[in-house]
Protein backbone atom coordinates (compact mmCIF):
# COMPACT_ATOMS: atom_id res chain seq x y z
CA UNK A 1 0.00 0.00 0.00
CA UNK A 2 2.78 2.44 0.90
CA UNK A 3 4.63 1.74 -2.37
CA UNK A 4 1.40 2.23 -4.37
CA UNK A 5 0.65 5.52 -2.60
CA UNK A 6 4.18 6.75 -3.23
CA UNK A 7 3.88 5.96 -6.94
CA UNK A 8 0.53 7.78 -7.09
CA UNK A 9 2.01 10.88 -5.47
CA UNK A 10 4.92 10.90 -7.92
CA UNK A 11 2.54 10.48 -10.89
CA UNK A 12 0.40 13.39 -9.66
CA UNK A 13 3.48 15.53 -9.14
CA UNK A 14 4.72 14.77 -12.66
CA UNK A 15 1.26 15.56 -14.06
CA UNK A 16 1.22 18.93 -12.30
CA UNK A 17 4.68 19.77 -13.56
CA UNK A 18 3.74 18.72 -17.09
CA UNK A 19 0.57 20.81 -16.99
CA UNK A 20 2.52 23.83 -15.79
CA UNK A 21 5.15 23.48 -18.52
CA UNK A 22 2.49 23.04 -21.24
CA UNK A 23 0.59 26.06 -19.98
CA UNK A 24 3.76 28.13 -20.24
CA UNK A 25 4.80 26.84 -23.68
CA UNK A 26 1.41 27.15 -25.34
CA UNK A 27 0.31 30.20 -23.34
CA UNK A 28 -2.95 28.67 -22.19
CA UNK A 29 -5.21 31.57 -21.39
CA UNK A 30 -6.26 31.64 -17.79
CA UNK A 31 -7.15 34.37 -15.45
CA UNK A 32 -3.82 36.11 -14.77
CA UNK A 33 -4.03 35.93 -11.00
CA UNK A 34 -5.34 32.34 -10.93
CA UNK A 35 -2.69 31.16 -13.37
CA UNK A 36 0.05 32.80 -11.37
CA UNK A 37 -1.11 31.26 -8.09
CA UNK A 38 -1.72 27.82 -9.62
CA UNK A 39 1.62 27.73 -11.40
CA UNK A 40 3.72 28.94 -8.50
CA UNK A 41 2.08 27.01 -5.66
CA UNK A 42 1.66 23.66 -7.40
CA UNK A 43 5.13 23.78 -8.92
CA UNK A 44 6.57 24.37 -5.45
CA UNK A 45 4.58 21.50 -3.90
CA UNK A 46 5.37 19.11 -6.73
CA UNK A 47 9.06 19.96 -6.57
CA UNK A 48 9.14 19.30 -2.83
CA UNK A 49 7.36 15.96 -3.25
CA UNK A 50 9.74 14.81 -5.98
CA UNK A 51 12.76 15.96 -3.98
CA UNK A 52 11.51 14.04 -0.91
CA UNK A 53 11.11 10.77 -2.78
CA UNK A 54 14.42 11.18 -4.59
CA UNK A 55 16.10 11.75 -1.24
CA UNK A 56 14.53 8.60 0.20
CA UNK A 57 15.56 6.61 -2.86
CA UNK A 58 19.21 7.70 -2.64
CA UNK A 59 19.58 7.50 1.15
CA UNK A 60 21.82 4.54 2.01
CA UNK A 61 20.15 1.78 4.06
CA UNK A 62 20.96 1.44 7.74
CA UNK A 63 22.06 -1.96 8.97
CA UNK A 64 21.99 -3.35 12.51
CA UNK A 65 24.45 -1.66 14.90
CA UNK A 66 25.35 0.70 12.04
CA UNK A 67 27.64 -1.80 10.33
CA UNK A 68 28.63 -1.23 6.69
CA UNK A 69 26.63 -4.10 5.15
CA UNK A 70 23.87 -6.51 6.06
CA UNK A 71 24.74 -9.84 7.63
CA UNK A 72 23.64 -13.06 5.92
CA UNK A 73 20.99 -15.29 7.43
CA UNK A 74 21.90 -17.13 10.62
CA UNK A 75 24.47 -14.50 11.57
CA UNK A 76 24.44 -11.84 14.30
CA UNK A 77 25.57 -8.30 13.49
CA UNK A 78 27.98 -6.69 15.93
CA UNK A 79 30.03 -3.53 16.26
CA UNK A 80 32.34 -2.54 19.08
CA UNK A 81 35.01 -0.04 20.07
CA UNK A 82 37.61 0.14 22.79
CA UNK A 83 37.77 3.02 25.23
CA UNK A 84 39.35 6.35 24.32
CA UNK A 85 42.21 6.97 26.78
CA UNK A 86 40.64 7.15 30.26
CA UNK A 87 37.86 9.50 29.16
CA UNK A 88 35.33 7.71 26.92
CA UNK A 89 34.33 4.14 27.70
CA UNK A 90 34.06 1.26 25.23
CA UNK A 91 30.90 0.38 23.33
CA UNK A 92 29.54 -3.05 22.41
CA UNK A 93 26.48 -3.55 20.17
CA UNK A 94 24.96 -6.86 19.02
CA UNK A 95 21.88 -7.17 16.78
CA UNK A 96 21.11 -3.45 17.17
CA UNK A 97 21.14 -3.79 20.95
CA UNK A 98 23.76 -1.66 22.71
CA UNK A 99 24.96 -3.95 25.49
CA UNK A 100 27.67 -1.75 27.01
CA UNK A 101 28.50 1.94 26.71
CA UNK A 102 29.25 5.06 28.68
CA UNK A 103 25.66 6.20 28.12
CA UNK A 104 24.35 3.01 29.72
CA UNK A 105 26.79 3.60 32.58
CA UNK A 106 27.87 -0.05 32.70
CA UNK A 107 31.52 0.20 31.58
CA UNK A 108 34.66 0.67 33.64
CA UNK A 109 38.42 0.66 33.71
CA UNK A 110 40.00 -2.63 32.69
CA UNK A 111 38.42 -5.33 30.52
CA UNK A 112 34.73 -4.96 29.67
CA UNK A 113 32.91 -8.18 28.79
CA UNK A 114 29.52 -8.92 27.22
CA UNK A 115 28.11 -12.44 26.96
CA UNK A 116 25.56 -13.36 24.28
CA UNK A 117 23.62 -16.56 23.65
CA UNK A 118 25.17 -18.14 20.56
CA UNK A 119 21.84 -19.58 19.37
CA UNK A 120 19.43 -16.69 19.96
CA UNK A 121 21.64 -13.58 20.08
CA UNK A 122 20.13 -12.70 23.47
CA UNK A 123 22.31 -10.76 25.92
CA UNK A 124 23.23 -12.88 28.93
CA UNK A 125 25.52 -10.72 31.05
CA UNK A 126 27.78 -7.66 31.07
CA UNK A 127 30.65 -6.98 33.46
CA UNK A 128 33.93 -5.09 33.71
CA UNK A 129 37.05 -6.06 35.64
CA UNK A 130 39.62 -3.53 36.83
CA UNK A 131 43.00 -4.77 35.65
CA UNK A 132 44.93 -1.84 37.12
CA UNK A 133 43.83 -1.54 40.74
CA UNK A 134 41.61 -4.60 41.05
CA UNK A 135 42.08 -8.33 41.59
CA UNK A 136 42.34 -10.78 38.70
CA UNK A 137 40.76 -13.65 40.70
CA UNK A 138 37.10 -12.60 40.11
CA UNK A 139 37.86 -12.24 36.41
CA UNK A 140 39.30 -15.76 36.28
CA UNK A 141 36.24 -17.15 38.09
CA UNK A 142 33.99 -15.35 35.62
CA UNK A 143 35.86 -16.74 32.60
CA UNK A 144 35.63 -20.27 33.99
CA UNK A 145 31.86 -19.93 34.50
CA UNK A 146 31.09 -19.13 30.84
CA UNK A 147 28.99 -21.88 29.24
CA UNK A 148 29.77 -23.58 25.93
CA UNK A 149 28.09 -21.91 22.96
CA UNK A 150 28.33 -18.43 24.47
CA UNK A 151 29.57 -15.53 22.35
CA UNK A 152 32.12 -13.46 24.29
CA UNK A 153 32.91 -9.83 23.41
CA UNK A 154 35.67 -7.92 25.18
CA UNK A 155 37.02 -4.39 25.01
CA UNK A 156 39.67 -2.52 27.02
CA UNK A 157 39.32 0.84 28.71
CA UNK A 158 42.25 2.80 30.17
CA UNK A 159 44.42 -0.21 31.14
CA UNK A 160 43.34 -3.78 30.65
CA UNK A 161 46.57 -5.71 31.17
CA UNK A 162 48.55 -4.88 34.33
CA UNK A 163 46.85 -7.44 36.59
CA UNK A 164 46.40 -10.11 33.90
CA UNK A 165 48.31 -13.27 34.79
CA UNK A 166 49.14 -16.38 32.77
CA UNK A 167 45.97 -18.21 33.83
CA UNK A 168 43.66 -15.39 32.77
CA UNK A 169 45.45 -14.98 29.44
CA UNK A 170 45.20 -18.73 28.79
CA UNK A 171 41.45 -18.74 29.46
CA UNK A 172 40.94 -15.84 27.02
CA UNK A 173 43.13 -17.59 24.44
CA UNK A 174 40.83 -20.61 24.72
CA UNK A 175 37.98 -18.33 23.62
CA UNK A 176 39.82 -17.80 20.31
CA UNK A 177 42.12 -14.84 21.03
CA UNK A 178 45.61 -14.66 19.56
CA UNK A 179 46.58 -11.17 20.78
CA UNK A 180 45.88 -11.69 24.49
CA UNK A 181 49.40 -13.06 25.11
CA UNK A 182 50.85 -9.74 23.91
CA UNK A 183 48.33 -7.38 25.53
CA UNK A 184 50.30 -4.80 27.49
CA UNK A 185 49.88 -1.73 29.67
CA UNK A 186 47.32 0.68 28.17
CA UNK A 187 47.09 -1.19 24.87
CA UNK A 188 43.75 -0.89 23.08
CA UNK A 189 42.09 -4.20 22.26
CA UNK A 190 38.71 -5.51 21.12
CA UNK A 191 37.87 -9.17 20.69
CA UNK A 192 34.91 -11.38 19.83
CA UNK A 193 35.17 -15.11 20.39
CA UNK A 194 33.23 -17.95 21.94
CA UNK A 195 33.31 -20.64 24.57
CA UNK A 196 34.04 -23.97 22.94
CA UNK A 197 35.38 -22.42 19.72
CA UNK A 198 37.49 -24.87 17.73
CA UNK A 199 39.60 -22.34 15.82
CA UNK A 200 41.11 -18.92 16.39
CA UNK A 201 38.63 -16.07 16.10
CA UNK A 202 38.87 -13.77 13.05
CA UNK A 203 37.39 -10.93 15.13
CA UNK A 204 40.20 -9.22 17.01
CA UNK A 205 41.99 -5.85 16.84
CA UNK A 206 44.96 -4.73 18.93
CA UNK A 207 46.94 -1.48 19.03
CA UNK A 208 50.06 -1.20 21.17
CA UNK A 209 50.68 1.66 23.56
CA UNK A 210 53.62 3.51 21.99
CA UNK A 211 54.62 7.03 23.00
CA UNK A 212 55.87 7.72 19.46
CA UNK A 213 52.59 6.81 17.76
CA UNK A 214 49.91 7.32 20.43
CA UNK A 215 46.98 9.50 19.39
CA UNK A 216 46.31 10.57 22.97
CA UNK A 217 48.93 11.39 25.55
CA UNK A 218 49.75 8.04 27.11
CA UNK A 219 47.16 6.06 25.13
CA UNK A 220 46.83 4.79 21.53
CA UNK A 221 43.88 5.58 19.30
CA UNK A 222 40.51 3.92 19.67
CA UNK A 223 40.25 0.56 17.95
CA UNK A 224 36.94 -0.39 16.31
CA UNK A 225 35.60 -3.58 14.79
CA UNK A 226 32.41 -4.85 13.16
CA UNK A 227 31.26 -8.08 11.58
CA UNK A 228 28.80 -10.95 11.42
CA UNK A 229 28.98 -13.74 14.01
CA UNK A 230 27.78 -17.18 12.81
CA UNK A 231 24.80 -18.45 14.78
CA UNK A 232 25.54 -21.57 16.78
CA UNK A 233 23.96 -24.61 15.18
CA UNK A 234 22.88 -27.75 17.05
Amino acid sequence: FQIGAAKLVVVIAIFLLTFYVISQVFEIKMDANLGHIFGKSYLCVASKIIFYFLLKATKPPRYKCGISKACPEKHFAFKMASGAANVVGPKICVEDNVLMSGVKNNVGRGINVALVNGKTGEALDTKFFDMWGGDVAPFIDFLKSIQDGTIVLMGTYDDGATKLNEEARKLIAELGSTSITNLGFRDNWVFCGGKGIKTKSPFEQHIKNNKDTNKYEGWPEVVEMEGCIPQKQD
